[in-house]
C-alpha cells in the first residue's frame, strides 16, 4: 500500500457538484492498492498513521499526533500512486489492483484507520471521479509504502 499523507486545515470532497465528505483540522490519506498488499500491511500502516507526530505541541513543535489533537481523517482511493513510469510517457497502472481486490481492502483500511483513530474516518467514493480541495497545513506531505518500510 502506498499512502501520500498531507496534514491539512481543512479538506472536502465533491463528486458530481455534491460535495460527500468533509473535515477539520486533520489528515488526507490518499491510499494505493496493489495485488501483493494484505491485511498486515493494513494493520501496520493504520497503526503508524494514527501515531505519526505531525502535528505542533504548544512550543510549535511536531510532536503529537493526529490522536492527541483529535484530528480527522479523510481516505481517498488513488490508484494512480502506482503509475509505473519506466517507460515512456504515458504511465502503467498495471501494479495497481483491480476494484474486486482494491474495494475490500478499501473498505477494511477505512474501518481499521477509524478504529486506531477512535471515530468515523470520512471517505471519498472509489472508482469515482472526485474532487479533492484541501489546505495543506505547513505543508506537512509524507510518503510511507507499506512495502518499503523505511
Amino acid at each position: 500500500m502506498r499512502t501520500v499523507i498531507q496534514r491539512v486545515q481543512h479538506c472536502s470532497v465533491t463528486i458530481d457538484g455534491v460535495k460527500k465528505s468533509t473535515i477539520n483540522q486533520g489528515l488526507l490519506i490518499l491510499l494505493g492498492i496493489e495485488d501483493r498488499d494484505s491485511q498486515e500491511d493494513i494493520d501496520w500502516l493504520t497503526r503508524k498513521i494514527a501515531a505519526l507526530r505531525i502535528f505542533d505541541d504548544e512550543n510549535g513543535v511536531m510532536n503529537l499526533s493526529v490522536k492527541d489533537c483529535n484530528g480527522d481523517i479523510m481516505v481517498v482511493s488513488q490508484f494512480t500512486l502506482h503509475a509505473s513510469t519506466k517507460k515512456g510517457n504515458r504511465p502503467s497502472y498495471i501494479h495497481a489492483s483491480k476494484p474486486d481486490t482494491a474495494i475490500p481492502m478499501y473498505e477494511s483500511f477505512c474501518a481499521e484507520m477509524g478504529i486506531q483513530l477512535g471515530k468515523e474516518v470520512k471517505t471519498g467514493v472509489f472508482g469515482a471521479d472526485m474532487k479533492v480541495e484541501l489546505l495543506n497545513d505547513g505543508p506537512v506531505t509524507i510518503l510511507i509504502d507499506s512495502q518499503n518500510k523505511e
